[in-house]
């Protein structure tokens, strides 16, 4: 258990000297593991309940699907800044960047965008609903990467059912 907590807390690595401005603040600013514990499962907890409740508002007559969309959105911001509280801000923009999750996190935040846009400035319900499937495909494939072999294993099982 304490190596899961060195290595979610980023301090597994071994080479504290020669750290950056970035690091030492982050250091500074570390709060204890059961505070992160904390923190990842309220704000994980808030994100799927604004996604469960977008869901329900989907069926309201005329402004259901806006809200779903912006709700549904929130809720994926919330999950994906969960995951903040356990690694930190920093290691979290490296790890979203990564070679391996860097096309899924683009189309996850440019698919955010457009749902934004399609309910709210193009007033297109449609298209909101189209933008907010895309956004589920590509946060899923974004989560899968950190399974090992897990993006492996969902393309061989499509290519089975295809």
């Amino acid at each position: 258990m304490d190596k899961l907590k060195k290595v979610l807390s980023g301090q597994d690595d071994g080479n504290n000297d020669g750290t950056g401005i970035l690091e030492r603040a982050n250091q500074a600013s570390t709060l204890a593991w059961g505070t992160r514990m904390k923190g990842f499962v309220a704000c994980f907890v808030l994100g799927v309940v604004c996604s469960i409740l977008g869901t329900c508002l989907l069926w309201i007559p005329r402004s259901g699907l806006a809200a779903f969309a912006v709700l549904y959105s929130v809720g994926n911001i919330c999950a994906l800044a969960s995951t903040m509280f356990l690694i930190g801000p920093c290691r979290q923009l490296k790890t979203m960047c990564a070679k391996e999750r860097a096309l899924a996190t683009v189309i996850m935040m440019v698919c955010l965008a457009l749902t934004l846009c399609a309910a709210f400035w193009w007033k297109n319900n449609g298209l909101a609903l189209i933008f907010c499937v895309l956004q589920f495909v590509a946060f899923t494939w974004y989560g899968l990467s950190y399974i090992p072999f897990a993006r492996d294993a969902v393309i061989k099982l499509c290519s089975i059912c295809v």
